[in-house]
C-alpha cells in the first residue's frame, strides 16, 4: 500500500455502556470504567467461524496463536457451533472490518455475528487487521482515540478522506471511531502509542499536531511492546487450574483479599443437583464469573457485575452433582473497609 494511499478501516461497534449511579467516588468511577471490558483471567474464549475462505481463517487463528504467545491468561479454542461460541467471526466482504469490544460480546445474541473481516488478511496489513480485531474483543480502544495522544485534527480533511472510498462512511462513523476521544478513565498510564496495533494509518493532510505526523502516520504493523506489556498487565500468564484452585464448600464463607484488577479463583463441587445461590459479600465492585470444567476446559455459564450498584455480585444456578465448577471474582474497587467475601448455598 502506498503511503498515500487510504487504506480501509476498522468500524469497532459501539460499547454498551450502562451509565454508573451519580455521585460515584472519582477512583471508584475510573477503576470500573477501566476493567469493565475486560475479561477474567484465565477466561477461555471459544470462537466460531461462519462460511469463508481457508486462508482467512487460518490467517485469525494465527492472530489469536501469536496473542496467546506473549503470553496471556486467556485460552483461545476453536470451536464448530456458534451457539459454543461467544466470539463468532465472519468474512463479509460488503460490511468492512469490525468487533465488538471485551465483554460487550456476551451481550450479542448467539444468531448473530461479533467480529467480520471486510478485506484479505494475508498480507501484512490484513495481519494486522487480524490482531487488531481481537484486540478489540478483548478490551482494547483505538488508540489514537487516547486522550493522551494530544493529536489535533483537521477534522473537515478526516470527514472528507474517509467519508470517500474505499471507506465511504458517515460523519458518525468518522467521529466514532476517529475523533471522539475515549475517557482518561479507561487508559492505562498517559503515553500515547503511535505504533499500537490499535491505531489507525493516516495519510497527510489529516494530523495538524503533533507536527512530525503531518505528512501521515504510519504504524509499524503487528503488536507493539506497549500493546504486550497492556495485554499482559490485565491477562498476566495462565491463571491456576485444578487442584492447585482451593475448592469452596458449601455454606463456607470464603474471604477475598483482593487489590484493584486481581481475581481470586475457587472451585465447586455440589453434593446434590440443585438450584444454588452463589454471591460475593462486602461493599465492593466485583464482576463474578461462573464455568463448568468440561474435561478440563472452562466453559462459560453465567456471570454478574455490580459495579456502581449497592448490591453485591450474586449468580442463581442449577448445579449438578458430579460436575465440576470454577467460580472467578475480579475485583473493581475494595470499598471502604477492603473486606469482602464469597460463599454459595
Amino acid at each position: 500500500m502506498a503511503a498515500n494511499d487510504t487504506p480501509r478501516y476498522c468500524d469497532v461497534k459501539p460499547r454498551i455502556i450502562e451509565p454508573l449511579p451519580p455521585g460515584l467516588p472519582d477512583t471508584r468511577q475510573r477503576l470500573i470504567q477501566l476493567l469493565r471490558t475486560k475479561w477474567v483471567n484465565g477466561t477461555e474464549l471459544h470462537y466460531w467461524f461462519a462460511s469463508g475462505p481457508a486462508a482467512q481463517k487460518q490467517a485469525v487463528r494465527d492472530a489469536f496463536a501469536e496473542w496467546k504467545a506473549l503470553p496471556i491468561g486467556l485460552v483461545f479454542t476453536e470451536v464448530s457451533s456458534a451457539a459454543a461460541a461467544e466470539v463468532r467471526i465472519a468474512f463479509d466482504q460488503a460490511d468492512g472490518s469490525w468487533s465488538y469490544v471485551g465483554r460487550d460480546v456476551l451481550g450479542i445474541p448467539t444468531t448473530e455475528m461479533t467480529m467480520n473481516f471486510g478485506w484479505d488478511l494475508t498480507d501484512d496489513y490484513g495481519r494486522t487487521t487480524a490482531l487488531h480485531e481481537i484486540g478489540h474483543t478483548l478490551g482494547m480502544p483505538h488508540e489514537h482515540q487516547n486522550p493522551f495522544a494530544g493529536i489535533l485534527w483537521n477534522e473537515e480533511a478526516v470527514y472528507a478522506s474517509l467519508g470517500a472510498p474505499p471507506n465511504n462512511w458517515s460523519r458518525d462513523q468518522v467521529f466514532n471511531n476517529v475523533l471522539k476521544k475515549i475517557s482518561p478513565s479507561e487508559v492505562v498510564g498517559s503515553t500515547w502509542d503511535p505504533n499500537s496495533v490499535m491505531e489507525y494509518w493516516f495519510g497527510p493532510g489529516l494530523i495538524v499536531q503533533p507536527a512530525q505526523y503531518a505528512a501521515g502516520l504510519r504504524p509499524a504493523g503487528g503488536l507493539s511492546d506497549l500493546d504486550k506489556q497492556y495485554m499482559k498487565q490485565f491477562y498476566p500468564g495462565d491463571a491456576p487450574t485444578g487442584p492447585k484452585v482451593p475448592l469452596l464448600g458449601e455454606f463456607a464463607s470464603a474471604k477475598l483479599k483482593l487489590a484493584p484488577g486481581e481475581q481470586a479463583d475457587f472451585r465447586i463441587e455440589p453434593a446434590a443437583s440443585r438450584q444454588y445461590r452463589i454471591s460475593t459479600f462486602g461493599a465492593t465492585d466485583t464482576v463474578m464469573v461462573l464455568f463448568e470444567d468440561v474435561a478440563g476446559e472452562l466453559r462459560y455459564l453465567a456471570g454478574d457485575d455490580d459495579s456502581g450498584d449497592t448490591r453485591n455480585a450474586m449468580l442463581d444456578y442449577k448445579l449438578l452433582e458430579g460436575r465440576k465448577y470454577l467460580v472467578r471474582v475480579r475485583l473493581y474497587w475494595a470499598g471502604a473497609s477492603g473486606k469482602s467475601g464469597l460463599m454459595y448455598w
